[in-house]
C-alpha cells in the first residue's frame, strides 16, 4: 500500500474523529471511549498494513 494512501486514510480518520468530538454532543466519558477505540483500531490497521501483525502470528510461545 502506498505511503500516500496511508497518510490520506490517517488524515481522513483524524478529521472525522475531530468533527465527531466537536459537533456531536456526548458525555465526556463516551468521547474518551470513542477516541480510545478509534486509536486502537488505527494502530491495529497500521500494524497489519506494515505486516507486523501478520508476522506475530507465526511466533510460538
Amino acid at each position: 500500500m502506498p505511503i500516500l494512501t496511508i497518510l490520506i486514510v490517517l488524515i481522513v480518520a483524524g478529521v472525522i474523529l475531530y468533527l465527531i468530538n466537536r459537533y456531536i454532543p456526548m458525555d465526556g466519558k463516551i468521547k474518551s471511549i470513542l477516541n480510545i477505540v478509534v486509536v486502537i483500531l488505527i494502530i491495529v490497521w497500521l500494524l497489519k498494513v506494515f505486516g507486523i501483525l501478520g508476522s506475530l502470528s507465526t511466533i510460538k510461545v
